[in-house]
C-alpha cells in the first residue's frame, strides 16, 4: 500500500530520472530511505560517467555509503529494477522496493517477491511517461542500457 511518505520518495526517484534524462542519459532515479528521511538519491549515470553498471539504483547505494543494516530500508526506483539491481537488493536485504512504473520495462518483481521482498509497484504516470518518451526517442541508447 503507498503511503503519502512513499508518493513523496518516488517523487524524488522521478526527479532524479529526469535529471539524468536531461543530462542526456537514461531516465531512472532511485532513492534508499530510512524511517521517511532520505539516506541518498541517485540517477543512471551509465552515459554520464561511462560506466555500465551505473544503474539508479546502484547509484544511489554508492552514495548512501556503507551501513551497519539495510533491513530497516526502503528503496525507491522509477523503472522495475533490472536483475543486478534485483540481486544487489536481495544481497544487502532491502526489505521494501517501491516501483514507480514497470510498463516500459517489467523488471524482477517476482524474483524479489520470491525473495521475501516487499514490492509495491505505483504505475507512476510521470514515470511512466518519462520512460515511454526516452524508448521511442532514444531506443538505440535504451537497447544498450538493457543489453539488447
Amino acid at each position: 500500500m503507498m503511503t503519502d511518505e512513499d508518493r513523496q520518495l518516488l517523487r524524488i526517484a522521478y526527479e532524479e530520472a529526469k535529471a539524468g534524462f536531461d543530462e542526456g542519459g537514461c531516465p531512472i532515479g532511485s532513492v534508499l530511505a530510512r524511517g521517511g528521511a532520505v539516506v541518498a538519491q541517485g540517477r543512471n549515470q551509465r552515459v554520464q560517467r561511462g560506466d555500465p553498471i551505473a544503474h539508479g539504483e546502484m547509484d544511489a547505494l554508492r552514495k548512501a555509503g556503507r551501513q551497519k543494516t539495510y533491513r530497516d530500508t526502503t528503496l525507491y526506483t522509477s523503472l522495475s529494477p533490472c536483475m543486478m539491481c534485483s540481486g544487489t537488493i536481495v544481497q544487502f536485504g532491502i526489505p521494501r522496493v517501491v516501483i514507480g512504473e514497470a510498463v516500459n520495462f517489467g523488471g524482477n518483481e517476482d524474483f524479489l517477491r520470491e525473495r521475501d521482498v516487499e514490492v509495491i509497484i505505483a504505475d507512476d504516470p510521470d514515470c511512466i511517461a518519462l520512460m515511454k518518451r526516452f524508448v521511442a526517442e532514444k531506443p538505440e541508447l535504451w537497447a544498450e542500457d538493457i543489453a539488447e
